[in-house]
């Protein structure tokens, strides 16, 4: 296996409602916010975790295969396609994300091969936090809540920070691209970041939250936004 070349998508990433992927604060603070963003520990800015988005994406994937489970997809799945083309599906997903270190049968390992795909940790773009600090503006904000007790008939207040709507973030990742490797690859990832436009980033999706949009997206330097834009991941 021949690594020939190392493929290279970047984008801005823009928010088109309030993000909030946590950040594990295990303090609690009299009459401060319940549930933090992550945070850059030097900067203290928020940012986008490169887990956060291969993790989502990667579910996504699995989920348009038809063979999701609760764990990651391996060589049991993709033994156990029940048509060539879901095994194609479920291949590729492998090669992409890659599989676990303790799969035993060393053939499928050199089939599968190395993990092509590497997601880098999203900063927010510096001329959108040159905006806002021009502004005297903050980068992030509260949403209030109510968590109601229906027999009770009471509600608990709580505060959750957000990254705004609006907010723009640098996007990068790489793909290995290995000698016999399918073009196909590069368009099933492509059609994991559309799907993930169509779905939600971050914690409480289904009430709004970490809708995404990808603008300006280039590979190698060259402009492949309208490429992308037609993209139909359902398209028979």
């Amino acid at each position: 296996m021949q690594l020939t070349n190392i493929h290279i998508l970047e984008a801005t990433l823009i928010l088109e409602t309030g993000l909030h992927i946590g950040g594990g604060d295990s303090e609690i603070h009299i009459g401060g916010i319940d549930n933090e963003v992550i945070k850059h520990p030097v900067s203290g800015e928020p940012y986008i975790p490169g887990s956060s988005l291969k993790g989502k994406i990667r579910s996504l994937l699995e989920w348009k295969s038809g063979a999701v489970q609760e764990a990651p997809l391996g060589k049991k799945e993709y033994d156990n396609a029940q048509s060539e083309q879901q095994a194609a599906a479920i291949k590729q997903i492998l090669q992409l994300f890659g599989i676990s270190g303790d799969t035993a049968d060393e053939n499928f390992q050199k089939e599968i091969g190395h993990t092509r795909v590497s997601f880098w940790d999203c900063p927010l773009n510096r001329d959108y936090v040159k905006r806002l600090r021009s502004d005297n503006l903050p980068l992030t904000e509260a949403k209030s809540e109510n968590r109601s007790n229906r027999i009770a008939g009471t509600a608990d207040p709580r505060q959750t920070e957000r990254v705004p709507a609006g907010a723009q973030f640098d996007f990068k990742l790489t793909v290995k691209q290995f000698d016999g490797d399918e073009e196909t690859l590069l368009d099933t990832l492509l059609q994991g970041l559309k799907l993930l436009e169509w779905d939600s980033l971050g914690g409480n999706g289904s009430r709004g939250y970490g809708k995404v949009a990808f603008t300006a997206i280039t590979r190698n330097g060259e402009d492949i936004s309208s490429c992308f834009a037609a993209i139909q991941p359902f398209a028979k």
